[in-house]
């Protein structure tokens, strides 16, 4: 059925709030005494609160993920509940989903969300299984359908699943989904709006810092097996990025309230606005961004930097670093160290929030001897050599005199050569008495397959090499 007065049912979908993460970005504020990312994180969702009361939300929808592990402290516990608090003195229903991170290990129950439960919070609904949960509006009934975060934990104790691969697992879990999914969307009421909340990784979705924080791989959901007609929205969390999937119905995941870490500075946070006209028509949805402190994270390369110093400073200079959480990397020489002052850095980097320097020295063991060539390709010497150099710009002030002085020995060579009438020798190494032949070799000169000649004729020894001619041209590698 429409909303009586004609106005569409407006829920928040927020989601990811993660409250009592990123600490390691933030310091100590003298006046509170609190980690200034965890008073960050409190403001988000403050400000998230204060939208829903100002917009006169109908219900307000949490799609799971409330803090970084299952045992926040009790402080922690209290920013949040607090804010919550505030929806129910409103009158507003709300629904706690449940997330990875809201379990245990094992996937044994939200113990992060179970006290509103407990408690009997007025309004307060606890998504911890796959269920239908009929919410009672200003602008009538409300019918969500919870999928809180899935583990293989309790699919793997059962002796059916015994033998099987991950993959077979996971197709088991996924079948068991589908069953239950459908059998509730069957006992739907079709007058009255109905959403689907999970919390859950769906295919095609653009991974954020989530690919790092969540224990383990969740299970993969086609997106066909949520996006049903039945629904007129499908509210998702898990993923950090704000992403649209499917427009009809809308599968949207609202993305986490604040950045997590620096594999989101580029994203936009905030919430997502529903509005709900009709049973069985796809709902309107607006992105809301809230205020969050900006994260940035700078990469300078300074191997060819012939004023290292200065390149990192004009790469400050050119991001807003006030009052900002900020990761500077720079990439550099061993011999480019002590023409960067640390001081410099520290003052130029003071106006952020907090700044972290990491310094990435590029290892001469690590550097490549020889260009990649195809091995079809043959280099005359001098070629070589300027190839080397190219691979070492350390070298680079060294660079014309080793030219010079290799196309100089190459000179000389070809100058033996023609008055001899034969190639050049290295003197050291072609030894001053006659040899006879090894052991192991026909008279004719061919080696006999796997003979391993004595040396000297002594038994057990490796079989001698014959003094052999080096041409000059072979430099030694710098």
């Amino acid at each position: 059925m429409p909303p009586e007065d004609g106005n569409p049912l407006k829920v928040l979908h927020v989601s990811d709030i993660h409250l009592g993460s990123g600490l390691s970005h933030g310091r100590t504020n003298p006046a509170t005494g609190l980690n200034t990312r965890l008073e960050d994180f409190a403001a988000a969702l403050v400000h998230c609160v204060d939208q829903a009361l100002a917009h006169a939300v109908d219900a307000v929808l949490f799609t799971g993920d409330a803090f970084p592990d299952a045992t926040p402290p009790p402080l922690v516990q209290e920013l949040f509940a607090r804010q919550f608090y505030r929806l129910a003195q409103a009158q507003i229903p709300t629904l706690l989903l449940v997330g990875n991170h809201d379990q245990r290990a094992q996937g044994q129950g939200g113990a992060s969300l179970c006290i509103f439960r407990t408690l009997g919070v007025p309004g307060v609904i606890v998504g911890d299984s796959l269920e239908t949960h009929r919410l009672s509006t200003p602008h009538g009934p409300l019918q969500v359908v919870t999928l809180p975060w899935i583990t293989r934990a309790a699919l793997m104790t059962r002796p059916e699943v015994e033998g099987l691969s991950m993959a077979e697992v996971n197709e088991a879990l996924l079948q068991r989904l589908h069953l239950a999914l459908e059998g509730e969307l069957r006992q739907l009421d079709p007058a009255v709006p109905a959403i689907l909340a999970g919390h859950a990784m769906v295919a095609n979705a653009r991974l954020g810092a989530e690919r790092f924080l969540a224990a383990g791989k969740g299970l993969l959901i086609p997106l066909s097996l949520l996006a049903r007609a039945e629904l007129c929205y499908v509210a998702l969390g898990h993923v950090h990025r704000h992403q649209v999937l499917c427009q009809e119905p809308p599968v949207v995941y609202a993305g986490s309230l604040e950045r997590v870490d620096f594999s989101e500075t580029e994203e936009e946070k905030g919430y997502v606005l529903v509005e709900i006209e009709a049973p069985g028509r796809p709902a309107r949805f607006t992105f809301c961004p809230v205020p969050t402190r900006p994260m940035h994270s700078l990469s300078v390369n300074l191997e060819k930097a012939t004023d290292p110093e200065a390149q990192i400073l004009a790469t400050l200079a050119q991001a807003n670093l006030q009052d900002a959480i900020v990761r500077l990397t720079y990439r550099l020489r061993p011999d480019q160290l002590d023409q960067i002052r640390e001081s410099v850095l520290h003052q130029a980097l003071g106006v952020a929030h907090s700044y972290t320097i990491q310094p990435d020295l590029v290892s001469q063991l690590a550097r490549p001897r020889l260009p990649d060539l195809p091995l079809t390709r043959s280099l005359d010497p001098l070629t070589a050599l300027e190839e080397y150099l190219n691979l070492r710009p350390e070298l680079e002030a060294l660079r014309a005199d080793l030219l010079r002085t290799a196309q100089s020995l190459l000179q000389a060579e070809a100058e033996t050569e023609v008055a001899t009438g034969r190639p050049a020798v290295t003197p050291e190494l072609v030894s001053s008495e006659p040899h006879a032949p090894s052991p192991g070799l026909e008279a004719g000169g061919s080696p006999e397959a796997g003979s391993e000649g004595p040396v000297d004729g002594s038994p057990g020894g490796k079989r001698r090499r014959p003094a052999g001619r080096a041409k000059s041209s072979q430099l030694p590698l710098l």
